[in-house]
């Protein structure tokens, strides 16, 4: 049975504003990404998801196929992000087989739990490596594809049609707006992912390739939200951080994303999209790897760090 539709997109877009078009997608198989992808593919795209792997991937892109009649979804598993040629194969293949790629999202990204005391340089680089170096190639291996796109769907289209390419997007985060305890390692690759995409806008705006960034906030049900924050934080309490009053949700990011890569998006280039509840503007409340009754300098003072965390890394020293 397929995801409902209430889950990864809300009512407001028309049906087929993506149809003919494809998305290329690192990440893919995640919980964010595969509601992205769940929502173009719904509206009438076509789709190539990305990931490490091969088993997962796939059965993803099998899932994913199901929210529309006749959807092609290709999973291609075994690409690390890290690796350039296997992404431009991975691309290659996406082109050969479904025609084009004209929507790109770059998703793949590492996440832990870590004091900087904790973190070492290998674990430092390793998510640099796949957050940033991986968006990095991500871009070099699909520019020629977006650029393409553009080309074939000018902004504005003098035909008035409402469909678009050429469209690059940016998974980020919001750690780095203010700063954020046993975060360095993420706020630092996103905050390049961030400067890396207002480079593209400028050097690929001209040649009609749109790129920005979407910044999720906490979100609900997914593995990143597991591995960062405490399974004993209920969620009335850790929904007092969010003026909006609760967490988002995987159809937020969807519906950001829609936006963003469909004709209502035209005009917007070189930014980032925060969606977040107005989270990041208390930045300081949110309680990243930490316990009831851990609070700032306290627990680091202390050498505290939450052991209710998915991740093995949670027990590093302060």
């Amino acid at each position: 049975m397929s995801v409902p539709r209430s889950e990864y997109l809300s009512n407001v877009w028309a049906n087929d504003i993506f149809a003919n078009r494809v998305l290329f997608i690192t990440g893919g198989a995640g919980t964010i990404g595969s509601a992205q992808t769940r929502a173009l593919v719904h509206l009438g795209a076509d789709a190539c998801i990305i990931g490490r792997s091969v088993e997962k991937t796939e059965a993803a892109a099998k899932e994913i196929a199901k929210v529309r009649d006749g959807a092609r979804v290709l999973g291609i598993g075994g690409v690390d992000v890290r690796n350039f040629d296997t992404l431009k194969a991975a691309t290659d293949r996406c082109v050969n087989e479904l025609g084009a790629i004209d929507y790109v999202i770059a998703g793949a990204a590492g996440n832990f739990v870590a004091p900087i005391s904790g973190l070492s340089p290998n674990a430092f680089k390793t998510v640099l490596d796949i957050d940033t170096v991986g968006t990095f190639n991500t871009i070099k291996a699909t520019i020629p594809h977006l650029i393409a796109s553009a080309a074939r769907n000018p902004n504005p289209n003098p035909n008035h049609s409402h469909q678009t390419g050429g469209r690059f997007l940016a998974v980020s985060a919001t750690f780095h707006y203010t700063g954020m305890p046993l975060q360095s390692h993420v706020s630092a690759a996103k905050s390049a992912i961030e400067s890396l995409t207002a480079s593209l806008a400028l050097e690929y705006g001209p040649l009609g390739v749109t790129a920005n960034c979407v910044s999720p906030g906490a979100i609900e049900g997914t593995e990143g939200m597991e591995r960062l924050a405490s399974s004993l934080v209920g969620r009335r309490e850790r929904s007092k951080a969010v003026p909006s009053g609760r967490w988002g949700t995987v159809r937020d990011i969807a519906d950001a994303t829609v936006f963003l890569l469909s004709d209502a998006g035209n005009y917007v280039n070189g930014t980032t999209l925060v969606v977040d509840g107005a989270g990041w503007r208390r930045q300081g409340a949110v309680s990243v790897g930490l316990d009831p009754g851990m609070v700032y300098p306290d627990f680091l003072v202390k050498g505290e760090v939450s052991r209710n965390l998915k991740d093995g890394r949670k027990k590093a020293k302060l």
